[in-house]
């Protein structure tokens, strides 16, 4: 799905346990969405410099449509961008849109628009005893997370939780 497939065989991975903590914003807004949050733009190299290290030569670069602008708490627009490691959705985790607000869920969904696979057929892999962040703007100063309880929630922008990205490998 998307402008440009994914190429070959590939295969979607999660790390099982927290990478580190991160804020989305020290500001506690979700002012630019998510490719405009501190997590987006800073807090996301660490993981992308475990991984690179970890699947040396194996990590896809791939295109993902991302919220780029929200309007009275939610998000309002959305665009293109080359992808490596990125934040989970809601509807990647739970399967469907908890706390999200936007009369256009496109922009917090954008192409990854189904539960993935791991969280169907071991529910538990949801629930790791720590919140971690969802990319999903859920307000003008939340974003959607998942908490220690493996319930679906939404948290401030400027609270530090665990960074449990997505990422390709083939």
């Amino acid at each position: 799905t998307g402008d440009t497939l994914v190429p070959g065989n590939h295969v979607v991975i999660v790390p099982d346990t927290s990478l580190y903590s991160h804020v989305m914003n020290d500001s506690g807004t979700t002012e630019g969405g998510y490719t405009g949050s501190k997590m987006y733009t800073e807090g996301l190299e660490q993981a992308k410099t475990i991984i690179n290290n970890a699947f040396t030569g194996h990590v896809v670069t791939f295109r993902a449509y991302l919220c780029n602008a929200v309007s009275n708490g939610e998000a309002s627009d959305g665009g293109w961008v080359d992808s490596t490691v990125d934040l989970m959705n809601e509807i990647m985790v739970c399967g469907s849109v908890v706390n999200s607000t936007s009369t256009y869920g496109t922009y917090n969904i954008g192409t990854e628009k189904s539960q993935l696979p791991l969280f169907i057929l071991n529910p538990q892999s949801i629930n790791t005893r720590y919140g971690y962040w969802l990319r999903d703007v859920a307000s003008a100063s939340h974003f959607a997370l998942v908490d220690n309880y493996g319930r679906a929630r939404r948290g401030g922008a400027s609270f530090s939780l665990a960074v449990r990205p997505r990422f390709i490998i083939s």
